[in-house]
């Protein structure tokens, strides 16, 4: 498990990179570590329900932070150990990003199928540092979805839209972890029930997910769902709703927190720093790979 503080003795060549900020930012990460001992190991995984905190009904999410992210991971059980690869991570994500921009604040989000799921939608309100281990505690990945080659999207982009603000970021970045396709509609009773809002009638997906593009810095980080025509299919449906410059495959759980950090470094011309906390982790081989992807992303876009 990643964790918080300076401690980098599971990383292949931990004196190949020092993070940046000087004492004060080495003492910050250090309370971090001794904050994070104090709260023990993360548990969200042996819950049966998530905690009331992030259930989404009547809440707004606010940031006023300049660069606050988004972070949203499909929880279901096709997507198998991707999530808890994607959450053991969160010291790396904050710890790597943070000293880029020191007012970074994250909020996670968990996506399942209102069609069937208890908890298909669970939002963290945004936060920094340690305190995100608490936000990430109170989630329960409920392991669930219908089956079907689409889970509940579409209700997240609703709520992102409606109930998310950010007033000091020009366009915040949204990172969507998933495999599934989306719900061609927004059903007005799972919004009603799920998120409290009264709407006249159901939405078109495809309009709401422009929307979120022109308000947000997306990234849909794509896990596979297997191979042939549903998977096909699938990416079709979110090419035509998002770009496909905005989709990036994904092969290795234990990689896709890299993948976001490489894309988020690289708007922020901090690349060149990020590969070397990269190359100190892991090896050249799996450097190239997501160097060559993050590459490719950007020249179908300008993520500036």
């Amino acid at each position: 498990m990643y964790c918080w503080g300076d401690d980098m003795s599971n990383w292949t060549n931990a004196q190949a990179y020092s993070f940046k900020g000087g004492r004060a930012a080495k003492a910050q990460r250090k309370q971090a570590a001794a904050a994070a001992k104090r709260r023990g190991g993360r548990t969200y995984e042996r819950r049966s329900a998530p905690s009331q905190i992030v259930l989404p009904k009547g809440r707004t999410i606010t940031s006023e932070s300049t660069t606050p992210i988004v972070v949203a991971v499909d929880v279901t059980g096709s997507m198998a150990t991707w999530p808890a690869e994607i959450f053991d991570r969160l010291p790396l994500l904050y710890q790597t990003l943070s000293q880029y921009r020191p007012d970074l604040e994250v909020s996670f989000v968990a996506i399942g199928d209102a069609t069937c799921d208890r908890f298909p939608l669970q939002a963290c309100d945004f936060e920094s540092g340690v305190g995100l281990e608490d936000q990430l505690k109170a989630l329960y990945p409920e392991g669930g979805g219908g089956g079907q080659t689409r889970e509940s999207y579409e209700l997240f982009a609703y709520y992102l839209l409606h109930h998310y603000r950010a007033p000091n970021a020009e366009r915040p970045y949204l990172i969507l972890y998933g495999d599934e396709g989306f719900y061609d509609r927004v059903n007005k009773a799972q919004v009603k029930h799920f998120v409290g809002d009264t709407i006249p009638r159901a939405l078109n997906s495809k309009r709401l997910w422009s929307q979120v593009v022109e308000a947000w810095n997306l990234f849909h980080l794509r896990v596979p769902y297997g191979v042939g025509p549903q998977n096909e299919e699938i990416h079709a449906q979110w090419a035509d709703a998002i770009g496909e410059e905005r989709i990036v495959m994904l092969d290795d759980p234990e990689r896709a927190v890299d993948m976001a950090l490489g894309l988020i470094a690289r708007s922020w011309g901090e690349f060149e720093d990020f590969e070397t906390n990269m190359l100190a982790r892991q090896s050249e081989g799996k450097v190239a790979v997501l160097r060559d992807r993050v590459d490719e992303a950007f020249s179908a876009g300008d993520w500036r």
